[in-house]
């Protein structure tokens, strides 16, 4: 009985640690985060965001990524375009208040990494990519990424007009364990 306890035990041990290995790390985001949009008009910056980041660079395919913005934190620096900016001309945060990504893939590339998975906005949901790289430092990491978005496609505004139909968006996302 002992003989056969020490090889079982052993393997055991073996295969809890590989699956413990597989299992992204949780992520919380700490302050400092930054979700920015620029075009030549407008330009600006939400300032509401939270989410589960489950990601480990060693096995990228393992992440998920959950994340929420609050629409009503908009803020371009002019306190005129972001009432219209929630409004229901445009975002309509009161029917809308979130934008919301859900990851369905994580995958490694030549230049870091790839999200991808569905961005619900302004009642639209739209399968997107979303380029990001990782970087550890002492206390955690930081996510960072760029990619557009065209507003037309959430029906976010009427198409023309005086505002920029592509966006693009701006993350650094410091995070720590």
């Amino acid at each position: 009985m002992k003989r056969l306890f020490y090889p079982v035990a052993i393997a055991l041990t073996i295969s809890i640690s590989a699956f413990a290995a597989a299992v992204s790390m949780n992520w919380k985001i700490a302050e400092g985060y930054q979700v920015k949009f620029t075009s030549d008009d407008p330009s600006g910056e939400f300032t509401s965001m939270k989410g589960i980041i489950n990601f480990d660079d060693k096995n990228p395919q393992t992440g998920k990524f959950d994340i929420t913005v609050d629409v009503k934190s908009f803020n371009s620096g002019n306190g005129m375009q972001n009432r219209q900016a929630v409004s229901a001309k445009w975002f309509d945060a009161d029917k809308y208040p979130t934008i919301h990504f859900v990851s369905s893939k994580v995958s490694k590339t030549d230049k870091g990494y790839e999200v991808s998975g569905d961005m619900n906005m302004h009642g639209v949901s739209k399968e997107m990519t979303i380029p990001f790289t990782f970087e550890k430092t002492a206390k955690g990491g930081s996510f960072k990424g760029s990619f557009n978005v065209n507003r037309n496609d959430f029906k976010i505004g009427e198409p023309g007009g005086h505002a920029a139909d592509v966006l693009r968006i701006d993350l650094v996302v410091p995070v720590t364990p």
